[in-house]
């Protein structure tokens, strides 16, 4: 491959389509509509998941159970991970954890749960604990720091209602 061929048919700057101009454009008479039917009236417009009357993908797929949008993202750790990736004595935080790839990405709330043995003694800061992680870390003579989580609308709510009265 040679560098003047990596643009070449690229252009930046490419005029309008102008239709309807003469058949000498080449987009003269129909102006790319075609001859008759639905598509070549004014004002013409369709759903973007209409298929030629054919029933379309999306209403003969079946739709099951309910998809809740607002639904707080877990991030789920285990303690057996947590064990493997720190030394002992260590604080384990939100930031040191995404450091080790071990709570990756976007969430709202970090759980730790009870997979795994816990050998070293650990301070570990989460949102939640699994009764079963509890118990280890405890065992191990760690910490669990709990993790302040969103605040809800109606809790919100009830402490603006609570310092007017």
């Amino acid at each position: 491959m040679n560098l003047h061929d990596v643009n070449r048919g690229v252009h930046t700057h490419k005029k309008r389509r102008r239709i309807g101009r003469g058949i000498g454009s080449g987009h003269g008479k129909t102006s790319g509509r075609g001859h008759n039917g639905q598509g070549s009236r004014n004002g013409y417009s369709r759903l973007i998941v209409f298929q030629g009357g054919t029933m379309p993908v999306v209403r003969r797929v079946p739709k099951r159970g309910f998809n809740n949008r607002w639904a707080l993202k877990v991030a789920v750790v285990n303690v057996g991970q947590i064990d493997a990736a720190f030394e002992a004595g260590e604080e384990v935080t939100l930031e040191a954890m995404a450091e080790k790839n071990l709570a990756c990405g976007r969430f709202d709330v970090l759980k730790v749960l009870g997979d795994g043995d816990l050998t070293k003694k650990l301070k570990i800061a989460g949102h939640r604990f699994s009764k079963s992680a509890a118990e280890k870390i405890e065992k191990a003579g760690g910490e669990m720091v709990l993790l302040p989580g969103k605040t809800l609308v109606e809790d919100k709510k009830r402490a603006a209602k609570a310092a007017k009265a």
